[in-house]
């Protein structure tokens, strides 16, 4: 979840079927897109970026050729045979697919490419976890782009493109793990399963779940055996998934517009819960609702119709039909499926829901003469009441996030139904100092541990009214790095779940989109809740040994401790972990001059600095990277000693462990590299030190691309799919070619 409640002019028209006559598509202020000099011209950039990702013959139909032009074109650069991914890797990979193409096509050739129809486009760009706010809030303008035979100067330049390639990469992809490898790593079957699970609350995200309407496409499972059976023997017992209430509901007449096919996401929800049943695990469904809908769907529903905001208006949930509709809608969900665990609910999300969601309920004649905190209690016991009519055993967790701009929630707390469960963030409002800046936590955070005093509060007002507790954590990663499935900072994971074992919680939520892989992370979670009388360094000594042996883990708990203390100085805020370059490292592009773009949330850094830094002056943003990167190099430094000697039969371990451990240094080197690029391209003084940065990040790039090729894990986070693939590492040392090249004239 993010922080910031947006505000931006969506230019939508006619999104979706209810009550449209036509699809358009958002485009933002339409700006013009980038060029990418380093390439001969935008259909070398397009073949590039789309090789081993878009069928050849796809890739042909977009730009209206030949498919043996595209791979000549392609050859020509020095790219390898194309693998032709079928048409469900493409499926599991479209949020990549656009990302890569964002600047190169217009929509009509983009939705052919990934073969969307402009409904289904709008649909992702809105509700795949709030893609189109990841691209920027625009569509950079386009021209068609359309395929010529390239001229003898484009060809040349070709060459030295497979000049550059040929001299910085091997070629035998041989041993390359294909991407997404880890699905299949994970979907194996593991007979082993964790046994008394059934206490408490731990529930968590799929490594590889799909937002938007994961449950009408059965080739994309979120929760396979294996990754259920493993997650089980962490001491996971329930696992959440995202849905939207109006494609789960029953057919009335009086939202007939609702319920389409949602017998089949049902029986398809039946079949996970099932399954995961296997395994002590309970399936939670994300509620975050009612979702507001086009003002054009109101031209049916006016009566029903509250705030009005970009052109979506609020079923106002203070009208008893609405409230009628929401109940009715979740008995019927927990009485078809069988066995569902619950739910977990979230009142004050990016989302426009309530009409108190965004805090405009006096702009509405049904909620003006209401207060906020009866508005959001409300919705929540409307939840409840749904479900529990349902299924009575379901549990109902209550999530603070957004409640008054995160600010204090204890009102609300106070009217909550007395059989629900309370969830607060725990490591938010937490106060730290960093680079010169004294700050509190307004995000997730690894670097900064909690509990903080807001959770604290919260959780000491829900107890006095009787309630269960649970806090939101990110054992695994955050936005400060997501790239990695965990970040190697045992102690600090540690620290917080020994601090939570003396807070009194009942239950945690391990992640949110991202973070969910089964790592040793969780392991120490794990520990804490079978025994919370355990310290800190029993843990993490113990865990050392059991998975790199008696001999190494001294080495081992040295390098752990350097990482959480080199973690200890990213220079937090919450446009950081946004919009900074940490999710692409090497992998994002210098650019001689400026772009003129800002930073998107997790979606484009380009190279907007003032977007990244925060509150942090630049000197200080960058040194605060330059110290990371240099105290986590001396955790590596630890780490190397176990390489020569370690047991074969860990050997494999060892080396995906510190590939993982490297990838974290390289992206914040490389954060830092840019930050110094920034400030110092354009003066002539600093040519020098500008040709330096432009060699490191040759070599950083080139680091990442060798671990990446065998850790298809790396570059991954579900919501965001592939934040770069090996192929934009060997982008980078093109560019970064092309820009020696132009420094040195």
């Amino acid at each position: 979840m993010k922080i910031f409640i947006f505000s931006f002019v969506f230019m939508w028209v006619s999104l979706f079927k209810y009550g449209c006559s036509q699809e358009s598509l958002p485009l933002g202020s339409h700006p013009s897109s980038l060029e990418f000099d380093h390439f001969p011209n935008k259909i070398f950039a397009f073949i590039w970026r789309n090789w081993n990702l878009v069928d050849i013959k796809k890739m042909a139909e977009v730009i209206e050729c030949h498919p043996r032009d595209v791979l000549e074109v392609g050859y020509s650069m020095g790219l390898s045979e194309p693998l032709n991914p079928s048409r469900k890797y493409q499926k599991q990979l479209y949020i990549t697919i656009i990302r890569r193409n964002w600047h190169l096509l217009p929509y009509s050739q983009l939705m052919k490419l990934l073969e969307m129809s402009a409904e289904e486009l709008a649909f992702s760009l809105r509700e795949d976890d709030f893609l189109f706010i990841k691209l920027g809030n625009l569509k950079p303008k386009c021209n068609p782009l359309i395929y010529e035979i390239p001229s003898e100067s484009e060809w040349e330049k070709a060459a030295w493109i497979k000049g550059v390639v040929e001299n910085h990469f091997n070629g035998d992809d041989t041993d390359k793990e294909p991407r997404l490898s880890f699905i299949k790593d994970l979907s194996k079957y593991q007979s082993r399963v964790a046994r008394n699970n059934e206490e408490g609350l731990r529930f968590i995200y799929s490594y590889f779940g799909v937002f938007g309407d994961p449950l009408m496409d059965p080739d994309l499972d979120p929760y396979p055996d294996g990754l259920l059976a493993q997650l089980a023997e962490f001491g996971v017992n329930g696992v959440w998934m995202h849905v939207v209430l109006n494609q789960l509901s029953h057919q009335s007449s009086v939202f007939p517009e609702f319920g389409e096919d949602s017998s089949i996401r049902l029986k398809r929800l039946q079949t996970i819960v099932d399954r995961a049943a296997k395994y002590g695990i309970k399936i939670y469904l994300y509620i975050n609702e009612p979702r507001s809908m086009p003002v054009s769907f109101f031209d049916n529903h006016s009566e029903l119709g509250g705030v009005v905001k970009n052109g979506y208006q609020t079923l106002c949930t203070s009208i008893p039909t609405v409230q009628d509709w929401m109940k009715k809608a979740l008995e019927h969900v927990f009485s078809q499926v069988h066995g569902l665990g619950g739910v977990f609910t979230i009142t004050a999300s990016e989302n426009l829901t309530s009409c108190a969601s965004h805090g405009h309920w006096k702009e509405c004649e049904n909620c003006k003469n209401r207060e906020y905190p009866d508005i959001i209690a409300e919705v929540n016991h409307i939840i409840e009441e749904g479900v529990h009519k349902g299924n009575p055993e379901a549990k109902v967790i209550v999530w603070d996030w957004g409640w008054n701009g995160h600010g204090d929630g204890t009102e609300i707390i106070r009217k909550l139904p007395d059989d629900v469960w309370f969830m607060s963030v725990s490591e938010w409002a937490q106060p730290f100092h960093r680079g010169g800046v004294d700050s509190k936590v307004g995000e997730y955070s690894i670097s900064v541990v909690g509990p903080g005093p807001r959770a604290r509060k919260h959780w000491e007002v829900a107890n006095e009214m009787g309630l269960n507790t649970a806090a939101k954590v990110q054992f695994n990663n955050t936005w400060e790095l997501s790239s990695v499935p965990w970040i190697p900072v045992m102690d600090l994971i540690a620290e917080h779940a020994e601090n939570l074992t003396q807070s009194g919680v009942d239950g945690y939520m391990l992640s949110w989109s991202l973070g969910g892989y089964p790592s040793p992370n969780l392991r120490i979670a794990q520990q804490f809740n079978q025994d919370p009388g355990l310290s800190k360094e029993k843990v993490l000594n113990e865990m050392a040994r059991e998975r790199y042996g008696k001999e190494f883990s001294a080495f081992v708990r040295n390098a752990w401790t350097a990482f959480s203390k080199a973690f200890s100085e990213f220079p937090y805020g919450g446009g950081v972990v946004y919009k900074a370059p940490q999710q692409y490292g090497p992998a994002n592009l210098l650019y001689e001059n400026p772009t003129n773009y800002g930073a998107t949330m997790v979606g484009f850094p380009y190279d907007d600095l003032d977007g990244w830094r925060g509150s942090y002056s630049p000197e200080s943003f960058t040194n605060q990277f330059r110290k990371l990167s240099e105290k986590w190099k001396e955790g590596l430094g630890e780490f190397e000693k176990i390489f020569t000697e370690v047991d074969p039969d860990r050997k494999e371990i060892v080396l995906k462990d510190y590939g993982i451990a490297k990838a974290v240094y390289l992206h914040y080197t490389s954060v830092a590299n840019q930050c110094e690029f920034i400030m110092k391209r354009g003066i002539e003084s600093e040519k020098g030190r500008l040709l330096e940065i432009v060699k490191e990040e040759i070599q950083l790039a080139k680091e990442l691309y060798e671990i990446t090729c065998h850790d298809s894990r790396i570059g991954f986070e579900a919501t965001n799919q592939y934040y770069y693939l090996p192929e934009d590492l060997m982008e980078k040392v093109i560019s970064c070619n092309y820009i020696l090249d132009s420094l040195k004239k």
